[in-house]
């Protein structure tokens, strides 16, 4: 294991409401077209199996958050433009993994680590040659905006009032990790695929802000509407996707809980979480 990577710190004059009016700008630009939405939502299986698999890879090779939703959003492009699956889609899933990493990441993923990852289902030459495909067919605009982008400014925001607290940062990195497991959950659910990065994120923040417990109701609703504002959308529609994201939570949790004896008395090996860690420690 290598020396850890250092991280620049967060710096204010790059947040603020005007970096979240120039996000809003584009994000729209980097969304999967309505055809493939609906065509993904009839039948998701195929999908989500990929997403899972990207995420079980990512978490593996202990890459960086921004890794596992980007290379989401750019297979969900990929898929949109051609509206055909490849001959190996888990050689399409590493090849948005691959270019992910290499975009967020100085010590990115390696194609050898990504093909072991897939049992050698593919090789790396199959693998650079889909990563030129990827590329070609995106016009090399792989820079999409995703609810990673959005979370530190909207958690900024948040949190501004209770800057004087003492408690402050350790109050910001929970909510930054809480708020992160939930839009990656987000990321694999295809009920979310159509809707804005800035609201799947503005809902997983509202949601691991009332997952904390610490504050009263008239408060939360203050939340609430004040992420609507940040992400130009009426509270009832935030509300109602931090509930699809609170039901998709527990769904999965009751799921795992329900997994984990019929493993046990199977004898099989333990599988690998499909999910963060952190989603398990989250309470509501």
């Amino acid at each position: 294991i290598g020396p850890a990577q250092l991280r620049a710190a967060w710096d204010p004059t790059v947040s603020g409401h005007r970096v979240i009016q120039r996000l809003l700008q584009v994000e729209e630009r980097y969304m999967p077209s309505m055809l493939y939405v609906t065509l993904i939502q009839r039948d998701p299986e195929r999908r989500e199996e990929l997403t899972k698999w990207a995420m079980e890879v990512c978490s593996e090779c202990s890459c960086d958050e921004a890794v596992f939703p980007l290379s989401v959003s750019l297979m969900d492009r990929f898929l949109s433009a051609c509206l055909s699956v490849p001959v190996s889609p888990y050689c399409l899933a590493a090849g948005c993994v691959l270019i992910a990493s290499k975009l967020t990441e100085c010590d990115n993923v390696t194609a050898d680590t990504l093909c072991a990852a897939a049992e050698y289902s593919f090789l790396p030459f199959n693998l650079r040659e889909m990563e030129r495909v990827i590329l070609a067919t995106l016009r090399w605009d792989t820079a999409s905006v995703t609810p990673q982008d959005f979370l530190p400014h909207f958690v900024a925001s948040v949190v501004e009032s209770r800057a004087a607290d003492s408690d402050c940062e350790e109050l910001l990195s929970t909510l930054r990790r809480h708020s992160d497991t939930l839009s990656a959950m987000c990321a694999c659910d295809s009920a979310f695929l159509g809707a804005p990065p800035s609201l799947v994120a503005a809902a997983s923040l509202n949601c691991a802000l009332r997952g904390l417990g610490n504050k009263e109701a008239s408060e939360l609703v203050h939340m609430t509407e004040a992420l609507a504002e940040l992400c130009q959308t009426d509270p009832a529609v935030l509300q109602c996707y931090s509930e699809m994201i609170e039901y998709a939570l527990r769904q999965r949790l009751r799921s795992g809980l329900q997994q984990g004896p019929m493993e046990k008395d199977e004898e099989m090996e333990p599988e690998r979480p499909g999910t963060p860690t952190d989603m398990r420690e989250i309470d509501f």
